[in-house]
């Protein structure tokens, strides 16, 4: 299987996040890539650069304002008299509607969901970067590779096509998927992180052409609470087209497998051209956030269920945090897939 990722994806190196209101040590870090690399390596993926494609895959689902802010909002930042070293926001909008802020305070807090993604000077061109190698992966499937792995670091799939949040800058499921449509009529992405995908639900939740399928730990007691619970179905014309299979904590292997010949039989029913996987390994037993309890081998039996769907698939990299079995988890993903 071809794996795509690029050196710069690892520049982004946030320091802190708040927890509880505690500030810690940012978990996203670039160490994430070289366990990552050695499982996909440990599963016979050859690692490509992928190209520098531009900003026209982004902007194709997020919105320019958005990005005008991620490219230029650190060095407004740093004029701020005893601002932060990392863009970090102080104020959210209870709605976003009406006026835009002009302030760089104002507009971090209308962009940013929570403290969990801060923005250095590296950021955007790590998250364009990671988002490139979603396009590389979906490419090759467009090629006629059976399946593509994308490296993808930061991840994406907490990003809206106008907020960050949960590590999260460009969704690159989203921006894979809607790559893909440009061949395909139908895609599916079949989102198993931990932690649900409510940046991707929400880009896609009024659309018929891309169903979102999301198992996770339920947000009740769970990030990102807000998201992710059983009766979110989209609306308007993609009304049914959006699943959610929220699980009980410490949910294991069988479980877990369980939940998704669920979601596999939703995603066979809306018949697509095309699959987009978002795989957190964070769903891991021994993941320092500790939500599920998938096993390493378990990690196999859902790579090849999925596999069985029998559709070209783009892998892209979500959640996973640092622990001595991360590139194990991938790589037994990735084996339990095939070629």
């Amino acid at each position: 299987m071809k794996a795509f990722y690029a050196a710069e994806q690892k520049r982004h190196d946030p320091k802190a996040f708040l927890s509880s209101g505690a500030p810690q040590p940012n978990p996203e870090q670039p160490e994430r890539v070289e366990r990552l690399l050695a499982g996909a390596r440990q599963a016979g993926c050859a690692v490509e650069r992928p190209n520098d494609f531009g900003h026209g895959p982004i902007a194709a689902v997020h919105t320019p304002e958005y990005l005008d802010f991620l490219k230029h909002i650190y060095v407004r930042w740093q004029r701020i008299e005893g601002a932060s070293e990392e863009v970090i926001p102080n104020i959210h909008p209870i709605a976003r509607t009406g006026s835009y802020p002009a302030s760089a305070v104002g507009q971090a807090g209308y962009h940013m969901a929570d403290t969990a993604c801060p923005i250095s000077a590296e950021t955007f061109e790590s998250a364009c970067w990671s988002a490139w190698s979603a396009v590389a992966a979906a490419d090759a499937v467009l090629a006629g590779e059976r399946a593509a792995y994308a490296l993808c670091r930061p991840p994406g799939h907490h990003a809206f096509a106008d907020v960050a949040g949960g590590f999260c800058f460009l969704n690159n499921s989203a921006i894979a998927a809607q790559r893909l449509r440009g061949t395909a009529a139908r895609v599916a992405i079949l989102d198993v992180d931990l932690h649900h995908g409510n940046g991707t639900q929400g880009i896609f939740y009024a659309r018929p052409d891309v169903l979102t399928v999301s198992l996770h730990a339920d947000p009740v007691r769970f990030y990102p609470f807000f998201w992710g619970h059983a009766d979110e179905r989209g609306e308007g014309p993609g009304l049914g087209y959006n699943l959610n299979l929220p699980l009980p904590r410490k949910s294991g292997d069988e479980a877990f497998l369980q939940a998704l010949e669920t979601a596999l039989r939703r995603i066979k029913a809306f018949a697509p051209e095309a699959l987009v996987v978002a795989l957190g390994l964070d769903a891991f037993e021994g993941d320092p956030f500790g939500g599920l309890s998938v096993s390493t081998p378990g990690f196999a039996r859902i790579g090849a269920a999925v596999s069985a769907l029998k559709l070209p698939t783009v892998i892209v990299q979500e959640g996973g945090y640092l622990c001595d079995a991360l590139g194990d988890n991938l790589a037994s993903f990735l084996t339990g897939f095939g070629d």
